[in-house]
């Protein structure tokens, strides 16, 4: 009897339309501002306690709601906190397509129509990096598994030994920015190449690499003995979105026989915005390039592609024999993508690509994408008119660090300032952002997501801030 309720079609009408109502209206109250709050904090352990007791004293048909009340509302225009993208609302629709049906991608069986639309979003995004038919890719979970998964790729094709069969039998190395991205580093690792093997290339004064200085690291690491067989360039950083110089690296990964990667997971999405892809010019020279959905193609996590310039190293990067014994039939097969990702079970994540391009078209990236990098520099801008705050950098993407200055306070005195003004507005919950830190100065960091985000909300910011910060001042004082 329990069965039978569990796949209950009428159940599953009812619940389904009472949560589509609710969504609905949560979106509706979170893109227009009604919702007066982006975030409602709450401490961990206070967290953890509501949901024991839920579990055990809770209504069941508040479950959703409470969800709604206690996650933070990606949709408010004052969410400018970490790179995760609010959702297009019909990209939740494939997702629960995907769920119900739970058609892995391993196997063609299990995932015909995935399979297939996969293949025509990763060719759709190899054109417009610019790259020719011999170019293929495929989608994975997460940037950080394509980026390990990059990584995997080159050491397959540049490396003499067979690594995957017999273990490495030398120091190996891959050359990345000081600012990139900490998975860089963990691919490094799990691949045993070790502290040593991660060369860290010194950025320059915009935090993006100083190319200048990619020789000198080169030959350091060669005189050490390790054979470093690739480059990572970013597009852009992390912490200040930042992008390297795409074409110098490209040129040093020529001169030199390196594998050229691009962790576009944020920023490579510029390839649709007609004012920006400029920013990724030499990304068409990359040997790889991951480009993650979830972030600034407005789907949902967790969802990246990996694109490879020559299709055929996608698929030896875990083959298990051989690559001269690899027979025609098992090239081809680029319809059972379990030979060629981490993944054996993948859910049908192309979907979200696909509807979007179907229904809206590639354009809306490029309107979503321009806009939210023009809003950045505008907020620079205002940024730079106000007496009482510092820029990190200008900023080359959507992501934008700043900091509240004080000539009478010490570097650690502004450091706590800022550190407590992020907490204020933490547990105030009308906006959410977060914080990094660089070159030992502490920094409120926003990554402009919203597209209904305006300048008139980041002008509320900045006074609330002010307004913070003088109010922690005076209390220091007294």
């Amino acid at each position: 009897m329990i069965l039978k309720q569990l796949y209950s079609s009428n159940d599953f009408k009812k619940r389904g339309h009472e949560l589509i109502d609710l969504l609905a209206n949560h979106i509706q109250d979170t893109t227009s501002g009604t919702n007066p709050k982006t975030i409602s904090w709450n401490e961990p352990d206070k967290e953890l306690s509501f949901w024991e007791d839920f579990l055990e004293n809770g209504k069941e048909q508040d479950f959703f709601e409470e969800i709604l009340n206690r996650t933070t509302h990606i949709h408010h225009p004052k969410y400018i906190g970490h790179q995760v993208a609010p959702t297009v609302p019909i990209t939740a629709l494939t997702g629960m397509i995907s769920s119900l049906l739970n058609n892995g991608m391993a196997v063609y069986e299990m995932g015909m129509s995935s399979n297939a639309i996969e293949r025509i979003v990763t060719e759709k995004l190899c054109e417009k990096i610019g790259y020719d038919q011999d170019s293929g890719g495929f989608l994975t979970s997460g940037g950080t598994l394509a980026n390990l998964t990059a990584l995997l790729s080159a050491r397959k094709a540049k490396i003499a030994h067979d690594v995957w069969q017999d273990g490495s039998t030398e120091p190996l190395g891959v050359m990345v920015c000081e600012e990139a991205h900490y998975c860089i580093d963990r691919a490094a690792k799990i691949m045993g190449l070790g502290e040593k093997g991660i060369i860290k290339v010194p950025a320059g004064e915009n935090f993006a690499m100083d190319t200048d200085k990619m020789e000198v690291c080169y030959q350091k690491a060669q005189s050490e003995g390790i054979n470093v067989f690739a480059i990572v360039g970013s597009a852009p950083s992390t912490a200040t979105g930042a992008h390297d110089n795409l074409e110098n690296i490209q040129e040093f990964a020529q001169k030199n026989n390196l594998w050229f990667h691009v962790d576009g997971a944020h920023g490579g999405a510029a390839i649709f915005s007609e004012k920006y892809k400029g920013l990724l010019k030499g990304i068409e020279e990359a040997d790889s390039v991951v480009i993650d959905g979830h972030k600034m193609l407005l789907m949902p996590a967790i969802t990246t592609a990996l694109l490879f310039k020559e299709k055929n190293h996608s698929r030896h990067t875990f083959s298990l024999k051989a690559d001269y014994l690899m027979d025609a039939p098992e090239e081809d097969e680029w319809f059972n993508s379990g030979k060629r990702t981490f993944e054996c079970t993948k859910n049908m994540m192309a979907m979200h690509w696909y509807i979007i391009l179907k229904v809206y078209g590639e354009k809306v990236f490029d309107d979503f994408i321009t806009r939210q990098y023009d809003l950045a520099k505008d907020f620079a801008k205002m940024i730079s008119d106000k007496p009482y705050f510092e820029l990190a950098t200008s900023p080359m993407s959507n992501i934008l660090c700043f900091r509240y200055v004080d000539d009478k306070l010490s570097l650690n005195e502004m450091n706590t300032l800022n550190q407590s003004i992020r907490r204020e507005l933490l547990e105030d919950g009308e906006f959410y952002l977060v914080q990094t830190k660089l070159n030992g100065k502490h920094y409120l960091r926003t990554t402009l997501m919203n597209p209904f985000t305006s300048i008139e909300h980041l002008q509320l910011l900045l006074e609330k801030i002010k307004n913070s910060a003088q109010k922690l001042l005076t209390q220091h004082i007294s």
